[in-house]
């Protein structure tokens, strides 16, 4: 070990070389580095007074304690099943210790931060604040360039940064620095086929088969509703529920555009399109108008599917729509920073510090990005931050992607040996959420797959997270069955997804007034979340606690209740093996996870009692 005088000498040197901090307590070290990802060009440099929303990620009190609460929680043959934490027990578990406070708080004072400036997350685990980019850069000892994607999007980001040494064990990561992450939504295209009022509009059956009322091309509510048996049942605990949604890059929820569907395809819950509640984090949009520049984009699309797939399903549960800024382009202007923030961070921070008795309890989400965008350390961080969401009685549902096991043409490890693998997508990969693929078609339900959209459902292994226990028994056995096959494309000892899977070919929308046919595992995952609000319901009509997180009971018995997807497979990465991908097969696989839900099945598996009593009534549930 260097003696204190050596110490202090080096930190002296870096001082007077950099023109650093008043004080340097330890020598600089690397504390992380990610290469840039492809497609992302270093094109430019920021202006020194750009400001950056920084948030440092501090060591967690006790992580491990908390996963304990979580998967005692969850288990639903543990005797404290559904007993989930308050937020101030989340809180306590996971408040830094006052070492890590002293030696953060000492550090960013040397560098000129005042503690008034500060923000923390409700567990004091992350600390918010702005700083010029040019100081920021002397604190991590790095240089941030300007960085842009294919897609002509642009990030401010660094490739490695450093801490002083004796900070290493106190600060998990510092965001944006490494992190190309941008939550991308997961809608294939918006095939509009006429104008509003002249679309398909199938009639209503209280009672009708699915053979009624499902097409293929033109999947509607009342298919939906029927297909997983939720078409009778009567929202009973309206009052103590509440469902969610997320919406990023610029991305709303169009009220008229809603009300519109649903007088169509749902008329007695074309009111719910305005009185659901929007969450504006960080100034995120909520705008019912649409631009020129949205109009040609298209954005809105992936919003309206959201909110409509919910809605139509989950009515008259309350729903908010959580709706965050922070989004590229950059833009460079020394008084902005809302190109340089993680909104992402931006949205669990949010979450966090909502009340229980606010706070969603089941919360769909249709935008992801490659697993391999990120470092570790942010994805392990932002996976944590779920896992206190699941502690606290939440459902997290994350499309599985849409590239099946990756685009063709990009499958290739970011590690700088260009190693041809399969790419996992992120957060699906994270053991604390359900991630959901995608179906098409009725009897049988196969997997999604549009060729000419080169769009299949995603699914795959976590080069990050290794497989959590729940899923050891049948992860194992579906490797097997492979015999070998892809085993030098993809991590067979990771995190495995999509967990469950929902229709995502063809449903109705409507957008800017005209009604069109949307796919993607985006309109799987609000599906799937809206069939689960209505599984809490009946939880809590019949005095139950809701569901919160749901894979441990899925893999241990949930799994008999839902229908099994064997056609079909995740396809993508055309050039590596057969370009097929993950078969679907005989129980759980990876590209439909369990298969799609059954309502009534899945409240019989839990044990809540029902009774049919008129169409008007519907579904009723016994009080325990």
């Amino acid at each position: 070990m260097k003696s204190s005088a050596l110490l202090l000498a080096a930190a002296v040197l870096a001082r007077s070389a950099l023109a650093k901090p008043i004080q340097q307590r330890s020598p600089f070290a690397l504390k992380d580095a990610h290469f840039v990802p492809r497609r992302w060009t270093q094109v430019g440099y920021p202006e020194a007074g750009h400001s950056v929303a920084l948030r440092i990620g501090l060591k967690q009190g006790d992580f491990a304690e908390l996963e304990r609460h979580l998967y005692e929680v969850s288990d639903p043959d543990h005797p404290r099943w559904g007993q989930h934490l308050k937020s101030h027990e989340v809180e306590s578990l996971l408040r830094p210790s006052d070492k890590t406070f002293d030696l953060v708080h000492e550090w960013l004072a040397d560098n000129g931060i005042a503690s008034a400036d500060l923000h923390y997350s409700p567990s004091r685990d992350w600390i918010s604040v702005t700083v010029p980019v040019e100081q920021l850069e002397q604190m991590l000892d790095t240089k941030y360039a300007v960085y842009r994607h294919d897609d002509g999007a642009e990030l401010v980001r660094t490739p490695k940064w450093s801490l002083p040494a004796h900070l290493h064990d106190h600060i998990d990561t510092i965001q944006p620095t490494n992190s190309w992450f941008r939550a991308k939504p997961k809608s294939v295209g918006l095939k509009v086929t006429k104008a509003f009022g002249e679309a398909p509009a199938l009639q209503y059956y209280a009672n009708g088969s699915v053979a009624d009322v499902c097409d293929a091309d033109a999947v509607t509510p009342t298919c939906i509703r029927t297909l997983y048996g939720t078409i009778d049942y009567q929202v009973q605990a309206a009052d103590k529920n509440i469902a969610g949604l997320t919406d990023f890059l610029n991305e709303t929820n169009n009220r008229n555009d809603t009300y519109n569907f649903l007088k169509t395809y749902r008329p007695e819950a074309a009111e719910g399109a305005y009185q659901f509640k929007f969450d504006s984090i960080a100034n995120g949009t909520t705008a019912q108008s649409y631009s020129e520049e949205a109009l040609e984009d298209e954005t809105g699309v992936e919003g309206n599917l959201d909110v409509q797939n919910l809605l139509s399903v989950s009515w008259p549960t309350p729903l908010i729509a959580y709706t965050t800024g922070g989004s590229p382009p950059y833009t460079p202007d020394a008084g902005t920073s809302t190109d340089t923030n993680e909104p992402y961070l931006t949205w669990l921070e949010a979450l966090l510090s909502e009340s229980d008795d606010k706070l969603a309890k089941v919360i769909s989400t249709s935008y992801d990005d490659d697993e391999q965008t990120v470092p570790l350390s942010y994805a392990t961080r932002v996976c944590n931050d779920m896992a206190q969401l699941g502690a606290r009685g939440v459902s997290l549902f994350y499309a599985s992607g849409d590239d099946g096991v990756g685009p063709s043409g990009y499958c290739y490890s970011n590690d700088g040996k260009n190693t041809s693998i399969f790419l996992p997508e992120f957060p699906s990969s994270c053991p604390y959420v359900t991630s959901v693929g995608a179906t098409g078609q009725f009897n049988p339900e196969i997997v999604a797959y549009i060729a000419d959209e080169d769009y299949a459902g995603g699914g795959g292994f976590s080069n990050y997270f290794a497989r959590p226990s729940y899923q050891d028994a049948v992860v194992k056995e579906y490797i097997s069955s492979l015999g070998g096959k892809y085993a030098q494309y993809y991590n067979q000892s990771g995190r495995a997804y999509p967990d469950i899977a929902a229709q995502g070919l063809s449903d109705l929308i409507v957008w800017d007034g005209l009604t069109g046919a949307v796919g993607g595992t985006s309109a799987a995952t609000p599906t799937a979340a809206a069939v689960f609000a209505l599984v809490n319901d009946a939880l809590l009509a019949a005095g139950k606690s809701t569901l919160g997180f749901l894979n441990p009971w899925l893999y241990k018995s949930g799994h008999k209740a839902f229908t099994d997807v064997t056609i079909g497979s995740a396809v993508g990465c055309e050039g590596l093996g057969d370009g097929l991908g993950f078969p679907a097969q005989a129980g759980w696989d990876a590209v439909s996870g369990w298969g799609t839900p059954q309502f009534k099945s899945i409240l019989e598996n839990l044990g809540v009692k029902g009774s049919f009593t008129n169409n008007a009534a519907g579904w009723s549930v016994a009080k325990a």
